[in-house]
């Protein structure tokens, strides 16, 4: 058997090769997410500046419809077209991908849809990649890790969070595995765009736990909290079926959208009617936008839940079914940013009912209904460190990894694959070949089998 240090030089090659491979990656994407970070800033200083804006969301819709019906391609797959080309190669990810949706998901946040950013920056990032591995004209396994790199580059870029971006864009992959096989082309991307993006000025949020935790037990100092850890467990069950409930909810929207009204251009439509009847209806525009700051004072946003009396007991609530709507009925933009406003202002209520550091649970919330949505534990406990910092750590992990249990075989992504069942028992790992999506299909949501029901009743 050869030593195993006789690769050593292979591997020093694949290391240089891949270093000069992702320059352009880290280049282009971290450039034009810069770039989408200024305009959806520019966009939402002029809707808070322009509230009547929001009257001309529908009109915004059908401009967005008629953009991906007639210049689109296949871009409408979105994230999911981007992990289905990283499974196995299909018709590829159109270099038109991201252009159009940069700017759609701008005039989505300009008119008032409730949508985040996340979504947008991975699919530039994928558009990117695939674009360059024709360029280089990579091999089939090479292009499935530049594409791997684009998601980590354009996550790590559009948040500030290198580490996280890198092991977000492999994690995301299957539910329960991780191959680390693309782990230094995404690490370099996400590293290098990041220095990128921030270079061109690009501003990332900064958050802060105040929490200051001195903990005993038998008269000696400990690390943990054990009462603390018990009312973190239970948080972290609601943390996860918030987690569920998004992707369920969006997911039965649009499944509701088109048993029912069908056509894409009337379901823009009545989605952004619906969007603004109920913005009207609270009487604010809290709940419409990106959500990172608040609009007025006293308003409720991600950074205000990290105060006490920062959000209502509701309005994860709000912020959940408003970006349901948003992005079932056409409207485009990520994920992420809403599942961190769910989050952090349903941590807010728990951490007040249970007596618990406000800060502290606004930020598991944060972290843990994304992790719960996204089935990416082990990357949002990452991002915990990056972004509040690695006191926490341990709080981090259980809050992200108990939400993942609690929100079953389900996520926002129907292209991720199933490798290891969410299971503390033994014999139940899977193949690594069925999507999520057919799990929504044999367990179906109440949205779901309503929809179902409609559609027989057409035929």
């Amino acid at each position: 058997m050869a030593h195993p240090l006789n690769r050593n030089f292979q591997n020093l090659f694949q290391v240089a090769r891949w270093s000069l491979l992702i320059l352009p990656v880290a280049l282009l994407v971290g450039s034009f997410n810069a770039f989408f970070l200024w305009l959806l800033s520019e966009a939402t200083q002029a809707r808070i500046a322009n509230p009547w804006l929001i009257y001309l969301l529908p009109v915004a819709g059908l401009a967005i419809v008629y953009s991906y019906r007639n210049w689109g391609k296949n871009s409408a797959g979105g994230n999911n077209l981007i992990m289905d080309e990283i499974h196995q190669a299909g018709e590829g990810v159109p270099v038109r991908m991201g252009p159009l949706v940069l700017f759609t998901t701008v005039i989505t946040h300009l008119f008032g849809g409730s949508a985040g950013r996340e979504g947008t920056a991975v699919q530039i990032g994928g558009a990117t990649t695939d674009w360059l591995s024709k360029v280089f004209k990579l091999s089939e396994d090479d292009r499935k890790m530049m594409l791997t790199a684009g998601v980590a580059a354009g996550f790590a870029s559009i948040f500030g969070t290198p580490f996280t971006g890198a092991i977000f864009a492999l994690e995301v992959l299957f539910i329960g595995r991780i191959k680390f096989n693309a782990i230094i082309p995404a690490l370099l991307a996400a590293i290098l765009a990041n220095v990128v993006a921030s270079a061109w000025g690009a501003h990332h949020t900064h958050y802060l736990i105040n929490f200051d935790q001195v903990s005993t037990l038998f008269g000696h100092a400990v690390d943990i909290d054990l009462l603390l850890m018990a009312k973190v467990i239970i948080a972290a069950i609601g943390f996860g079926i918030a987690g569920y409930l998004f992707g369920e909810l969006t997911h039965g929207f649009k499944d509701l959208f088109n048993a029912t009204l069908k056509n894409p251009y009337l379901i823009v439509v009545v989605g952004g009617l619906m969007v603004i009847i109920i913005t009207q209806l609270l009487g604010n525009y809290d709940y419409i936008g990106i959500g990172v700051y608040p609009s007025r004072d006293g308003g409720v946003s991600i950074t205000s839940a990290f105060t006490e009396g920062g959000a209502e007991w509701y309005s994860w609530i709000l912020k959940l079914v408003l970006t349901a709507i948003t992005l079932a009925a056409g409207y485009k933009g990520g994920e992420v940013t809403p599942l961190f406003f769910v989050g952090a202002t349903l941590g807010n209520f728990l951490g007040w009912v249970m007596g618990a550091p406000v800060d502290l649970f606004a930020a598991l919330g944060f972290l843990a209904v994304f992790a719960a949505a996204t089935n990416t534990p082990l990357a949002c406990t990452i991002m915990g460190v990056e972004l509040f910092g690695a006191e926490y750590l341990p709080y981090f992990a259980l809050a992200c990894y108990t939400a993942y249990y609690f929100s079953g075989h389900t996520g926002i992504y129907s292209s991720q694959r199933v490798a290891v069942s969410k299971t503390l028992e033994h014999g139940r790992d899977h193949d690594g070949l069925n999507k999520i999506g057919l799990y929504r299909e044999h367990n179906s949501s109440s949205l779901k089998h309503l929809a179902n029901k409609l559609t027989k009743k057409d035929k």
